[in-house]
């Protein structure tokens, strides 16, 4: 049996600029073995498909133990390492953090994202200096524990549109170097999938560049080529099932027909899925 700390070693291994870990991210254990199915070398889970899933919205609004026990049952489910969406800590100071990180631990992931963006605070983006020392709070809970957990620290200041479009590059790039600094070891960058923009990323940033991607975005051929190493698409297709299940629900109260419900799994394929633990 791999222990934790070879599977976290494996798990850096995959994040090589130029030829990155593509992660379609999932949000329960079915969608995680589907995932793994279709030959994903790690699985990852979408924070707000989580949080969906166990009935509330995202932004810091699930509780620290439903998604660690979630975290624990993908885990359980799958032989490939996961890395787990846990927002901003699930813990309003860097103890939080610490409780936070150690659970996840338990829990078996070997990955973490950890975004800057701060949904209760008057500014969208917590200071950098209230980041790093969230960020030291998870290298130092993992540290302790053994296992070389992978801290992808998030910056939103493309997301949220932070600043002023001019300056947002370079404040982009002092979160990053800030964040490594503090114990990250990689950069999620999301909200971003323009060429040059991304090529500057990739060549300012002294560690592995995470890229969320999508309808629109470069394709992982483009983006691998310009020094990308993780690809993410986050909850887009956790929307894309729920935007299933509406169509199907409209269809069958509306008209009463059943389109929408073509080309679906057949009930077999998904159930010896889930039964088959190889």
């Amino acid at each position: 049996m791999t222990s934790p700390h070879d599977t976290a070693e494996r798990f850096h291994a995959l994040h090589r600029a130029g030829n990155p870990l593509i992660l379609p991210n999932a949000w329960d254990v079915a969608s995680a073995r589907l995932v793994e199915h279709a030959g994903a070398a790690a699985i990852a889970t979408t924070s707000a498909g989580v949080a969906w899933s166990l009935g509330a919205p995202d932004g810091d609004q699930l509780d620290r133990e439903p998604a660690l026990d979630l975290i624990a049952r993908v885990v359980a489910a799958v032989g490939v390492p996961v890395t787990a969406d846990i927002e901003s800590g699930f813990g309003a100071d860097p103890a939080g953090v610490t409780e936070t990180i150690r659970g996840v631990v338990r829990a078996g992931a070997v990955g973490v994202n950890l975004e800057d963006a701060d949904s209760a605070g008057p500014e969208p983006l917590r200071p950098v200096g209230a980041q790093c020392e969230r960020i030291a709070a998870a290298r130092e809970a993992a540290n302790a524990t053994g296992v070389r957990l992978y801290v992808n620290a998030r910056t939103d200041t493309y997301l949220l549109g932070v600043g002023d479009p001019a300056g947002r590059l370079a404040e982009t790039l002092e979160r990053a170097a800030a964040y490594l600094a503090a114990g990250a070891d990689g950069i999620f960058v999301p909200g971003v999938t323009d060429p040059a923009t991304v090529s500057e990323l990739t060549n300012g940033i002294a560690a592995p560049v995470n890229i969320l991607a999508g309808p629109g975005a470069p394709s992982i051929g483009e983006l691998a080529m310009l020094g990308v190493a993780r690809v993410s698409v986050g909850s887009k297709v956790a929307l894309s099932a729920y935007a299933v299940a509406r169509r199907a629900a409209e269809e069958l109260l509306g008209p009463g027909t059943y389109t929408e419900l073509a080309g679906a799994l057949s009930y077999d394929e998904l159930n010896r899925l889930l039964g088959d633990k190889s």
